[in-house]
């Protein structure tokens, strides 16, 4: 019952409320309620900070919701090797992707790892901003750059490029900027991250390393539609290559300011903080790895 009860606190924690995660489990909030005073008086600690309106960890529920996803994530591994043999994997997953590359090149991967292993759950979220993996409760996300929150684990995919690039016929109209200054006076896509808007764009390395501040007339916090836009004419992107690599190569789009290019940024997997995680889990890293090595080799071939 103990860990049954522990499964219960952690459906709280990321449903935010009783209410969402007696729905999601299909009990009563009464039950939910109850379920969670009684892991309170058995650990003699308050877990949630509770208002009318709002849920939040304490700091002893945070240690517990920290512990607890390794070691349901053991339990879970060591009932399937009982139950189905070592060599089976089962079980859910829950990933978070930018959009554009969740759409392309992620899809793809989580598709063939399904038909591989059809006793895995696969639950894939697009979002392009800052992702709390752990309060989410997703068990590893795909994100650009480096990781500022050292208690995550991470696991290098490769480095890729940003390119500023247009469709032919926006530069037919606007004309092509020739250096990085240029672009103060063009309508540039601008996406958001989050909070944060990615309005300053970075070129050159080193000494020679420079920021221009963007503008422009459209803002999306997803990047399938700020690609989609610049395919349409309406203005300037700055994009990865893995998410522009196909419409360069068709012509659909022109990069821009190529002697002007930044060092190429880290795409890693993060992982939430413990020493353990479930198999199924590592081996859709895996998965993930070779799937981006793989299209890699047909886009060189191309």
């Amino acid at each position: 019952m103990l860990i049954d009860n522990i499964r219960l606190f952690q459906v709280i924690a990321v449903k935010g409320s009783l209410v969402a995660a007696a729905r999601e489990v299909g009990l009563s909030s009464t039950t939910v309620s109850e379920r969670l005073a009684a892991l309170e008086a058995h650990y003699g600690v308050v877990l949630f900070n509770r208002t009318t309106r709002s849920l939040s960890l304490t700091e002893e529920g945070r240690t517990l919701l920290d512990g607890a996803k390794s070691v349901l994530a053991e339990i879970e591994d060591l009932e399937t090797c009982i139950r189905h043999g070592a060599d089976t994997l089962s079980g859910p997953i829950r990933i978070s992707a930018p959009v554009d590359l969740g759409r392309s090149i992620v899809s793809d991967i989580v598709e063939r790892f399904s038909q591989n292993h059809p006793a895995i759950s696969v639950e894939l979220s697009l979002f392009d901003g800052y992702v709390d993996i752990v309060g989410q409760g997703f068990d590893l996300a795909l994100r650009f750059g480096s990781i500022s929150d050292s208690s995550l684990r991470t696991r290098r995919i490769g480095s890729y490029r940003r390119i500023v690039c247009a469709a032919q016929s926006y530069l037919e109209q606007h004309g092509t900027p020739q250096t990085p200054a240029d672009l103060t006076g063009h309508n540039c896509l601008i996406m958001r991250f989050g909070s944060s808007l990615d309005n300053v764009w970075r070129f050159g390395t080193g000494a020679s390393a420079q920021e221009v501040t963007v503008r422009g007339d459209k803002v999306v916090n997803d990047g399938y539609l700020v690609r989609r836009w610049a395919l349409a004419g309406h203005g300037i992107i700055l994009k990865s290559e893995l998410d522009v690599r196909i419409d360069l190569s068709a012509g659909r789009l022109v990069a821009l300011l190529e002697d002007f290019a930044a060092a190429p940024n880290p795409l890693q997997v993060m992982f939430p903080p413990g020493r353990a995680q479930p198999r199924r889990v590592g081996a859709l890293a895996d998965a993930l790895r070779e799937g981006f090595r793989d299209f890699e080799k047909n886009a060189s071939r191309a």
